[in-house]
């Protein structure tokens, strides 16, 4: 007796990489016995055994039911939009990591059944590779070149080759294909160049390249006596800006201090009143010292150089004056230019 069967029974195992599409086939061939109604389901098997299967799609009288598994949707369809024709092949889009499992198709049409396992594997693409150096690029010190790809599912396998001036690697060195460390022992100028790695897995590849410069060793001693004269260099430089800060600070201050003492000892100036009145008064008494013998050989001083003042005197403050006690001489017989003779008062004064 004939029943349904499965035809694609070819491939069981499917290796992609992360974002690529993938198809997993479940064709099938029906018997003129099978009279029921068609049905065939994808489910997901969990690694788990504890835990139970995962409708992802389903074709059910002539209808597709594909909102039952959350994590696919959008990303998952039947290969034939008519899956009764005998291909009932699921398109999983856009991979991801966590679509890795066992896939299995279910064909049922009473009443023949048939079921079929794929198990896929959605493998990372190595990416973000980076190349290091470790330990002192010196002649004689034993250099390790780095690899290290930032993601990539395993087993991640790596590989150096030398870009610039000789192709081969150094005969002393020795690469770690897992670990992507290669050592170069007791290096040599020769060993200078551009060194590029290779990381790899079944899905794909990344590359990085790193300069190796292997120089003469330093003059350590040289470098601490620099350091040290530099730092007392940094510290004198230092202290002298203090000091001049500290110095003008001081100049600043005496500065101040000198002109608040110049300020208070400066006397007031004189008021033009007393200077008046001193001018008058010592023109007066040489005046009164006078007489009539040596008036001859005085002069008079003119009005326009006496200091001008108002002098402000009261009516009784004026001062009466004593009939002159020297008699005036003969002007007609002594035949002269008359003469003034200044009479004084009481209080000494000339008039």
């Amino acid at each position: 007796t004939r029943s349904l069967s499965i035809t694609s029974v070819d491939q069981s195992m499917f290796e992609k990489a992360q974002g690529e599409k993938v198809t997993l086939p479940c064709t099938f061939v029906l018997s003129e016995e099978d009279e029921g109604p068609l049905d065939i389901e994808w489910v997901l098997i969990p690694a788990d055994n504890q835990k139970k299967e995962q409708i992802i799609i389903m074709y059910a009288v002539d209808r597709i039911y594909n909102n039952y598994y959350a994590a696919m949707t959008g990303r998952m369809q039947f290969t034939n939009p008519d899956p009764k024709s005998g291909d009932g092949s699921l398109d999983i889009l856009n991979l991801k990591s966590t679509d890795t499992g066992t896939y299995q198709c279910k064909v049922k049409k009473a009443p023949g059944v048939q079921s079929q396992k794929i198990q896929l594997t959605v493998l990372v693409k190595p990416a973000r590779t980076k190349c290091s150096i470790e330990g002192s690029q010196e002649i004689g010190k034993d250099v390790i070149l780095k690899c290290l790809s930032q993601e990539g599912s395993p087993l991640l396998s790596y590989n150096w080759r030398r870009v610039s001036g000789v192709q081969e690697l150094p005969a002393t060195s020795t690469l770690n294909k897992n670990t992507g460390e290669l050592l170069l022992k007791n290096a040599s100028q020769d060993y200078s160049g551009i060194y590029s790695c290779v990381a790899s897995n079944r899905v794909g590849a990344d590359e990085c390249s790193i300069e190796l410069n292997v120089t003469p060793p330093i003059n350590t001693a040289g470098v601490i006596v620099g350091a040290i004269i530099g730092t007392l260099l940094g510290l004198f430089i230092l202290a002298f800006l203090v000091f001049c800060c500290c110095k003008k600070q001081r100049e600043k201050k005496y500065e101040k201090e000198v002109h608040h003492e110049i300020r208070e000892d400066v006397p007031p100036p004189k008021s033009r009143s007393s200077t008046a009145r001193s001018y008058i008064g010592s023109n007066r008494s040489s005046l009164g010292s006078m007489s009539p013998s040596n008036m001859e050989g005085y002069t008079k001083t003119p009005y326009s150089q006496v200091p001008s003042e108002d002098f402000e005197r009261t009516p009784g403050q004026n001062p009466t004056f004593a009939p002159s006690k020297v008699a005036a001489p003969n002007l007609s017989r002594m035949g002269a230019v008359p003469v003034m003779i200044p009479a004084q008062s009481k209080d000494g004064s000339i008039v």
